[in-house]
């Protein structure tokens, strides 16, 4: 299924619901099929499909030809659906899956092989998830890459809408396949996603062991279609009227996104989940992302954790990508927003709204000659592996630096004309830029300044605010559209060469001379 243009999503017809008829066939759910990648200990992987009601469906799995386990279970009535959890397995294969439906002393038989037990990963969001190995750079190369990473697998759903919540999906793109070029590269904006492709094939070089990728994302996609009613309740968002945006150009109705592409996903057993969305509510909803993105997450846990009978873990580790940079004709502070939103501004994750979650921040990752638009960046290796890094810390419990240096403490010395700031980690100053602004008030009006540098030291450095002649009430860093040319912004962690994420900070309540703390 072919999407064209670069962030135009196709809109297809909507799928509704049916009720399941009493003559359905015996088959595995859709996506249990050759190659696929179950869920590894600590939890149960889920083997779930459909029959007749009342039958008795063994299921066993067989290392070559010996059976190693075996589950019995029977065919509910309403929904003609049975399920199975296995035992925890450790990492490795390849296992094949056998299911048995027994009804009135007829047998019907179904097979899978060359299965592999690992972690399974979800990626979903808009069209930066959604860009195919095809479109990076040094795409040839990474097409090319694949004869080391063929237990890396890869699964992409169909792009699909329903007005109710479906059970299974109704189509699939690219079924459970070990990589070639030819499924990483399908064509543009189609699969695999190079994000999701990219994060697996990093964590497979340090778990070796295998890894599932599950794609799930449309270009051009408000959060509110790939949220549950339930969450968007919990917002307060209400009106379903039409979007009037540049940056919604798929499907907008609320939920229908989830139903059809998240919903049936939830009965399998999953390690996490990564996300790359936002710029389509940039004008749409932007003052709610706040609230909607964490309620998404938590929303999708609470689903993902029943629907897997408890084995998907209640808080699995949620990462994300905090938005680009975008050659924008207007000079507004709407992307800025949207990526304080992303962390319900708190600047940095996990925090208290969004535990267990991690961010890479993609600020310096722009790209002004991309052949689809500046807004979808080509460096997606670079995206993929600082993701990485946050989900070998959050997810894997690794101690390692996965973030940039946060401010943790503010002085402002008035006396001086300079404001400090001291980090979480060592800085390096890559670039002098006046990228930092403070926000100064008088006559009952405020207006953002320049805060050039003025010392840095290992971890800390000294604002110029001198130029500030009322009141000093915020101060704020990297906040633009397009707050640097290409890892290029002033601040590094200079070991890990990851940067400080934007912020923005009230001094309102700030002394001359008095500290204040930044980041709990």
């Amino acid at each position: 299924m072919v999407v064209p243009g670069f962030v135009f999503g196709l809109v297809l017809p909507l799928i509704l619901p049916a009720g399941t008829s009493a003559d359905v066939g015996f088959r595995f759910a859709s996506y249990i099929n050759n190659y696929m990648v179950l869920q590894k200990e600590p939890a149960g992987a889920v083997i779930w499909g459909y029959g007749i009601s009342g039958a008795t469906v063994t299921v066993t799995l067989y290392q070559q030809q010996e059976a190693i386990m075996k589950k019995v279970t029977s065919v509910k009535a309403r929904s003609h659906s049975w399920m199975v959890v296995l035992d925890p397995m450790k990492p490795g294969g390849p296992y094949n899956v056998m299911a048995q439906q027994t009804f009135r002393r007829k047998n019907i038989t179904l097979r899978v092989h060359d299965v592999l037990f690992g972690d399974v990963w979800l990626c979903s969001g808009q069209s930066n998830m959604q860009m195919t190995v095809s479109q990076v750079f040094n795409a040839t190369k990474e097409l090319a890459n694949t004869a080391a990473y063929q237990s890396v697998r890869i699964f992409s759903v169909s792009l699909i809408q329903a007005e109710q919540e479906l059970e299974d999906l109704a189509q699939v793109d690219l079924q459970w396949a070990k990589p070639t070029s030819e499924n990483l590269g399908h064509g543009i904006f189609t699969y695999m996603s190079a994000v999701c492709w990219l994060f697996g094939r990093y964590l497979y070089d340090t778990l070796q062991y295998p890894i599932g990728l599950i794609s799930s994302s449309w270009a051009g996609t408000p959060i509110e279609a790939w949220s549950s009613g339930r969450s968007l309740r919990a917002c307060g968002v209400m009106t379903r009227g039409l979007i009037q945006s540049d940056f919604v150009t798929g499907p907008s109705k609320y939920s229908v996104l989830w139903n059809a592409m998240i919903h049936p996903l939830h009965n399998m057993t999953l390690k996490g989940v990564i996300w790359y969305q936002g710029e389509s509510n940039v004008n749409f909803n932007r003052d709610l992302y706040n609230c909607t993105f964490p309620a998404l997450i938590e929303d999708w846990r609470q689903t993902f954790h029943r629907g897997s009978q408890g084995q998907t873990e209640r808080f699995f580790p949620f990462g994300f990508v905090q938005l680009s940079s975008y050659l924008s004709a207007t000079s507004d502070d709407t992307f800025p927003q949207i990526r304080w939103h992303q962390t319900a501004d708190f600047g940095y994750v996990p925090n208290a709204r969004m535990p267990s979650t991690f961010m890479a921040v993609a600020m310096d990752l722009c790209d002004r000659k991309s052949p689809f638009g500046s807004i979808h960046p080509r460096d997606k290796q670079t995206v993929a592996y600082r993701l990485h890094l946050g989900a070998r810390a959050v997810a894997y419990g690794e101690k390692l630096i996965f973030q940039g240096p946060l401010p943790e403490n503010m002085e402002l010395l008035a006396d001086k004309g300079l404001l400090n700031l001291t980090y979480s980690l060592e800085i390096q100053v890559q670039r002098q830029h006046n990228i930092f602004e403070i926000s100064c008030c008088s006559d009952h009006q405020c207006k953002w300044l320049p805060a050039p540098l003025d010392t840095v030291s290992a971890q800390s450095l000294a604002l110029n605010v001198r130029s500030c002649r009322g009141t000093p009430a915020a101060l704020r860093y990297a906040w633009a559209t397009w707050p640097c040319e290409y890892k290029q912004c002033p601040l590094y962690h200079p070991g890990s060469a990851l940067p400080a994420p934007p912020f923005v900070a009230f001094l309102t309540d700030l002394r001359p001379g008095a500290h204040r703390r930044l980041a709990e």
